[in-house]
């Protein structure tokens, strides 16, 4: 579950603004009776009850001025001159060409502010109804989704092996993005004992269980402390040194050491019922929380300075959904009760909004916007692994505790 994934307005850092901005004359500063951003003011002389000038923007009762050519501010770029940008802006939000003030419009629905004069606003229609937008693209996302899920599902009913090596495969691409992002934000990680112990603990812990997790997980640490600490020159500021070890110990136990919670499941007989029990309630959230915010409009932000694509409709969405399907998996295929699959329902639905919010501060508090490009329509292999991650351990205590 991504910070896209539950409002479906939400343009992003990335996105349009829809707040009004001034516009600066590129014949250099306003004259006289000019607001700086060329709006005229309404005492002035070419205010809102006055004759315009040569070069002023009308007032909404005055006459309209010259056309002129005007330039938006930096960052804008967009935002280039349209009709009813130039001439006819009146003094109180903007006239016609004739310097009338503007028509009555329509309130729009929700908290969407209305764009800048002469300019549509991101996500309202002519109408001035909201417009509901996907925030991924759609079409491409579903189709990655179902070869992913081919990709898992196959080995998964034939030869675990082959899924322990997709899971490996998967976090040590996730652990090149991580590094990479860590790079960006003026890290010195070691790319290479990090991958290795991304693939190898997976394979321990279907191997050797929980404690060659733990082994695999303190030796990843050590080894890649060990490289940083060799490249480390003698002069080197020791702060940026131990935030350079806390970085890689972070790596470690973020990407390799939950996805070895996912093949610990395969342990059990019934083992791909309980990795499927994990992972349908993993989709149920995102494709839950995705679906209500869609219906809802998500206008309830969860986290707004954090992840603003996140709402507590959305929230809600994926609490039912995973509800729903965790009680058919935990009663159908692994013969458990009902409660025991709304409780893991409940507690995947926190667990993947937790680790989907987590991803998103790491990208915002790094600055950029998603981990890779690998998958058309998600992202990175981060994007799609950040809920799946947070939730593989919790997923593995409870069925192990429900069913032994």
């Amino acid at each position: 579950m991504t910070d896209r994934a539950d409002t479906p307005d939400d343009p992003g850092r990335d996105g349009l603004r829809t707040e009004q901005h001034g516009f600066v004359p590129a014949d250099g500063p306003a004259p006289r009776g000019h607001a700086s951003n060329g709006i005229g003011r309404s005492n002035d002389a070419d205010g809102s009850n006055g004759a315009a000038g040569p070069n002023s923007v009308g007032g909404s009762n005055g006459a309209a001025g010259s056309e002129r050519v005007t330039r938006p501010l930096a960052g804008d770029a967009d935002l280039a001159s349209a009709p009813g940008v130039g001439p006819g802006i009146g003094g109180h939000g903007g006239g016609d060409a004739a310097g009338r003030g503007p028509a009555a419009q329509p309130p729009l629905e929700g908290d969407q502010k209305p764009a800048a004069a002469g300019l549509p606003a991101a996500n309202t229609a002519k109408s001035g109804r909201r417009v509901i937008r996907a925030g991924r693209d759609l079409p491409a996302a579903i189709a990655v989704g179902i070869v992913l899920g081919a990709v898992i599902l196959v080995p998964l009913f034939t030869f675990y092996p082959i899924w322990v090596g997709v899971v490996s495969a998967a976090v040590a691409i996730g652990t090149y993005e991580v590094v990479r992002a860590l790079h960006v934000a003026g890290m010195t990680v070691p790319l290479v004992p990090l991958a290795a112990g991304a693939v190898a603990m997976p394979v321990a812990a279907y191997s050797a269980g929980t404690n060659g997790l733990v082994l695999a997980l303190a030796g990843t640490i050590l080894a890649a402390v060990a490289v940083r600490g060799v490249r480390d020159p003698a002069a080197a500021n020791s702060a940026a040194r131990l935030r350079d070890f806390a970085a890689c110990a972070f790596t470690a136990a973020y990407v390799g050491f939950p996805a070895g919670f996912a093949t610990l499941l395969t342990s059990a007989p019934d083992g791909h019922w309980r990795t499927i029990a994990f992972l349908g309630t993993v989709v149920a959230s995102d494709i839950g929380g995705y679906t209500a915010g869609v219906l809802s409009g998500g206008r309830h932000k969860l986290a707004p300075s954090v992840s603003p694509g996140k709402s507590w409709e959305g929230f809600a969405g994926s609490i039912v959904g995973c509800v729903i399907v965790g009680a058919v998996l935990m009663t159908w295929p692994l013969d458990g009760e009902i409660w025991q699959g709304a409780l893991l329902g409940v507690a995947t639905a926190c667990s993947a909004t937790v680790g989907d919010l987590g991803e998103s501060l790491l990208k915002r508090d790094i600055g950029i916007k998603d981990m890779g490009s690998l998958l058309p329509g998600h992202g990175g292999i981060m994007d799609r692994l950040d809920s799946l991650l947070c939730t593989a351990p919790v997923a593995w205590l409870l069925i192990t505790a429900f069913l032994g």
